[in-house]
């Protein structure tokens, strides 16, 4: 390791985010040690080659912590995937951080956590509440939607001709998830200290869904047709086509938080910490439905 630098260690460093994460810090801040947080070390080599020390850490296994988290001086805690565990499995790694030393924990929460009506969110808002709890310095990186989070919807719908969706006129403030993690890297390789701010991250431009349907039919040249249905009918109607019932249920309380607003934001703080208006949905949508 470098002297004199912080070390930063990211968790879920081979995942969709995480691994994006590692390699902007690669690229961009070469001289900054980076520790790659990974459950199987194979799966990391990638990383390793681009000069992140890779080391063991599973949420579910709370005996390899905080040896693992050792020497970091910054810790980006991304929350784990596993919907009704994560309370539990951020706990451990809070606990093991304030074990192990750590200076600093960078969470991504959700958007507005501590008000949204959105159900995920209530795993997020213990989570910051456990932050406060263990005592451990913190920032929380509040995320609001990947655009990526609808790209299978996406491309359904130009294959069916139909958009289902129970958002109504709902606007939807999403980013990708690239210019989410090049705000983590901006606040984790920040000269001021980051300790109980609170960041409500959110993309540039919104959507509706019936903006989505427009966008796709351009692209695509083939008509879709963004269909509004009630949460049951709109759920139902996910299961109908093989959607597991859990997966189902979660799409459409999404949807339905859009309708309430949940997932519109107009702060522009993202843009503010990468220095440039987020990645429109459109460009998102044009590279995924390129032939």
């Amino acid at each position: 390791m470098a002297a004199g630098q912080a070390v930063i260690g990211v968790s879920g460093a081979t995942g969709q985010l995480g691994e994006i994460i590692v390699r902007t810090l690669r690229a961009q801040y070469p001289d900054i040690p980076v520790v790659a947080l990974v459950r199987d070390l194979a799966k990391g080599a990638p990383l390793a080659a681009l000069g992140a020390e890779l080391r063991h850490f599973d949420y579910d296994e709370p005996g390899t912590l905080a040896p693992a988290l050792a020497g970091i001086d910054k810790l980006l805690l991304i929350s784990g995937n596993a919907v009704g565990e994560r309370e539990r499995q951020h706990r451990a790694v809070i606990e093991a951080a304030k074990e192990a030393g750590v200076g600093l924990i960078a969470y991504t929460s959700v958007l507005r956590a501590s008000e949204t009506s959105l159900p995920i969110a209530a795993e997020h808002k213990a989570t910051e509440a456990i932050l406060k709890e263990v005592g451990v310095p913190h920032v929380l990186l509040r995320h609001g939607w990947y655009c990526e989070n609808y790209l299978f919807r996406i491309q359904a719908a130009v294959d069916h001709g139909t958009l289902p969706t129970c958002a109504g006129d709902g606007l939807i403030s999403a980013a990708p998830r690239a210019d989410f993690a090049q705000a983590a890297v901006a606040i984790l390789t920040s000269r001021e200290d980051q300790a109980g701010k609170v960041y409500e991250l959110a993309g540039s431009t919104s959507f509706t869904f019936a903006d989505l349907a427009a966008e796709a039919t351009r692209l695509s040249g083939r008509p879709v047709t963004c269909v509004q249905l009630s949460k049951p009918a709109f759920e139902a109607a996910l299961v109908e086509i093989g959607t597991p019932p859990f997966v189902a249920a979660l799409i459409a309380k999404s949807d339905m938080g859009a309708c309430d607003g949940g997932l519109f934001d107009e702060s522009r703080t993202l843009e503010k910490l990468i220095g440039r208006p987020t990645t429109p949905m459109s460009e998102v949508m044009a590279r995924a439905l390129r032939p």
